[in-house]
């Protein structure tokens, strides 16, 4: 997979400002009164490899689904929106979803609880996670992506909830838990229906990609990204590009635009628009399709004016499913499997070891 060159940027030496005292996430820096016009060096960022693609060209228009066509009793309806789907999994690997269901009042009780959850002192927070840090897999709170060895920070602060098979609780008292509940639930509804269509995209039966992967047993987490406004946006970075290691992503956010995808050389910026997901194909998906339909490059841009706030909703199989190119489709295609067998835990793992030394896991488990 072709990913973009990433390079620090170095400005004269006496333009660079004096590195802050230790900052605990990255809204605690946007508000500290040391900051004025210019971010710290350990922030400066670039990815130069990629242009930017002109909005008004057809070729970069980011296509949609309307989901209640895609789930219509209407078998000509259906196979149409199906046909749609098949091309634009294997030309994007992402696309909007319209008419999904999911009210706006649900989502923005989920937005305005991840703001008051940011908005929490820094201790609070990090107590809140502290409770399951046996098992950091089921929350984990931070700043950048892993700020104790990174070269170079992201302007970003997270929060990243286990919510399946099993749903922890941050606080009885913040509602942060019972709104995230029914926000999972109602994006998991939709990842289900997705994976279906996706699978029969292929010519497969509907479960075949949720029973080949055990998706009854599979993780679900929900990742709030919060980005506050930044005096030097062109320096900096919210989220690197990355793949996700997951099989889908359902994201969404507070109408502050900022992400984009990598289509064709370019780079695409995701417009936000009310009563829209944006679905976002995983790596587990590239390795399921034995690269027939392709994980989506993204990242998160960052601005002057407003703060920015998405949530990612996660799917996977359990971490301790093999993973392998489907037998199905490998047989039907007459092309021998792109990607050697892997547990999810596995790729997990890998995954997390290239993001910090900017490699593609994909990349490492090609036969």
């Amino acid at each position: 997979m072709e990913v973009p060159t990433v390079s620090l940027v170095i400005p004269p030496s006496n333009s660079i400002p004096a590195e802050p005292p230790k900052i605990i996430s990255a809204k605690m820096l946007a508000e500290s009164a040391s900051l004025t016009s210019a971010i710290p060096s350990a922030y400066y960022f670039s990815e130069d490899s990629y242009e930017l693609a002109d909005p008004n060209d057809p070729e970069f228009q980011l296509p949609a689904i309307d989901f209640s066509l895609l789930t219509s009793d209407s078998p000509d309806q259906r196979s149409k929106m199906l046909h749609e789907l098949a091309n634009i999994c294997r030309d994007w690997g992402c696309f909007l979803v319209t008419n999904h269901g999911v009210t706006e009042s649900l989502k923005q009780a989920m937005i305005e609880a991840a703001d008051r959850f940011f908005n929490l002192t820094e201790e609070e927070k990090h107590n809140i996670a502290k409770k399951y840090e046996a098992d950091p897999t089921q929350i984990r709170y931070g700043t950048s992506y892993n700020a104790r060895s990174e070269k170079v920070r992201l302007w970003r602060d997270f929060i990243k909830l286990r919510l399946h098979p099993d749903f922890p609780t941050l606080n009885e008292n913040d509602g942060y838990s019972e709104v995230a509940m029914k926000y999972s639930k109602k994006t998991r509804e939709i990842a289900t229906e997705l994976v279906e269509a996706i699978s029969e995209s292929l010519g497969l039966d509907p479960n075949h990609i949720y029973k080949a992967l055990d998706l009854d047993s599979g993780v679900q987490f929900l990742l709030a990204n919060y980005y506050p406004p930044c005096p030097q946006p062109e320096l900096a970075m919210g989220l690197s590009h990355h793949t996700d290691q997951c099989l889908i992503t359902i994201l969404t956010d507070n109408d502050v635009s900022g992400l984009q995808v990598l289509h064709n050389h370019k780079w695409v910026t995701v417009t936000s628009t009310p009563k829209t997901f944006l679905v976002i194909l995983a790596d587990q998906m590239q390795i399921v399709t034995n690269g027939k339909y392709k994980s989506a490059m993204h990242r998160g841009r960052v601005n002057k004016e407003a703060k920015r706030i998405s949530l990612a909703s996660l799917h996977g199989p359990s971490f301790e499913t093999l993973v392998t190119p489907s037998p199905e489709l490998v047989e039907r295609e007459g092309k021998a499997p792109l990607y050697r067998s892997i547990k999810y835990r596995e790729y997990v793992e890998l995954q997390h070891r290239s993001r910090m030394d900017l490699k593609c896991a994909l990349d490492q488990i090609l036969i």
